[in-house]
């Protein structure tokens, strides 16, 4: 269980789940009316921290620069929404949904709440001051009601931090208040953006070649009669009908094809960087002077204008 005194150890530190990833960081811790224990913080979740889930801390514990929960990561972000900045309390409603969500019994935890360890004695409601008859009429009211009217076993969670206007480890008489202003952290994810590949497919080209063709003509050749050949001549009949055939012969083209390998052809990535603008709202505290008539007779009027100058002025 976190103690009041470890509050400024606990802001603004991780929150780690059961198996130990971080869930996010603490922005608020919420405090039970009735017992001013700390009772339940607000994690900043998501990307850029824009969502805040609450967490009971009961039996959380701080571990050096951080804080671990019993409770899985995908329980905390799947919890109820609570609007933080609704007058930094936790309706009876709104506790009820959570106290359903993490699985607690509330008739326990306002048994828990009444019985603190380490005393005989009961809890707040048999505090020192309280009347007999007031402690009874708080432990048997079937509606478990605080002091303002609101619900809570354990009394409804106030906030402790800007929200309920006292920081922890400030004292409610302490004279100075603190400033807090939210700060934009931008970060990257990698996501898919497109899928890129590579498709073979067949194109069919026409192409032109030129190749030399022979082919044979008939030709008469005439030879006059000599001593050579003169028996040749003389082998047939003298006088007679007759015929000779000469074959002729020419070239064709002939295509054929063959696949042969011409390229290897890959897809590789590169990474390239560009610059991006991001833009998004952030709150800031703002503080203003309110003097009335004696304290601008007292000289308060003129302390107004290096706060202003310093940023604080009026929003």
């Amino acid at each position: 269980m976190i103690r009041r005194e470890q509050i400024p150890s606990v802001l603004d530190h991780p929150v780690l789940d059961e198996g130990g990833k971080k869930i996010g960081d603490v922005k608020h811790v919420f405090l039970d009316d009735m017992t001013g224990a700390p009772e339940w913080v607000s994690v900043k979740t998501g990307l850029f921290g824009g969502h805040e889930s609450f967490v009971p801390i009961r039996d959380a514990r701080v571990v050096e620069d951080h804080v671990e929960v019993p409770y899985s990561k995908g329980m905390v972000k799947d919890a109820p929404h609570v609007d933080v900045d609704n007058g930094g309390h936790l309706s009876e409603e709104e506790e009820h949904r959570l106290y359903d969500h993490y699985g607690i019994d509330w008739d326990v935890s306002w048994a828990r709440a009444d019985e603190p360890a380490g005393t005989g004695q009961g809890g707040w409601t048999h505090d020192e001051g309280m009347g007999a008859d007031a402690a009874t009429d708080m432990s048997t009211d079937t509606d478990r009601s605080g002091t303002a009217g609101t619900a809570g076993a354990m009394g409804t969670a106030g906030a402790a931090g800007a929200d309920a206007g006292v920081r922890p480890g400030v004292g409610a008489d302490d004279d100075a208040m603190t400033r807090s202003e939210e700060r934009m952290h931008v970060g990257v994810e990698r996501r898919e953006a497109g899928r890129a590949r590579l498709r073979k497919y067949v194109d069919t080209e026409e192409e032109e070649h030129t190749v030399p063709l022979r082919h044979e003509e008939a030709r008469v050749v005439r030879e006059p009669i000599t001593d050579e050949n003169l028996d040749a001549a003389l082998s047939g009949p003298d006088i007679a009908e007759a015929e000779h055939e000469v074959v002729l012969h020419e070239e064709r083209p002939v295509v054929e094809t063959e696949a042969v390998p011409v390229e290897r052809v890959r897809l590789t990535t590169e990474e390239l960087t560009e610059q991006e603008t991001v833009r998004g709202a952030v709150r800031k505290e703002r503080i203003e002077t309110g003097a009335d008539e004696a304290d601008e007779e007292l000289g308060f009027a003129e302390d107004r204008a290096p706060d202003e100058d310093r940023g604080y002025g009026h929003s």
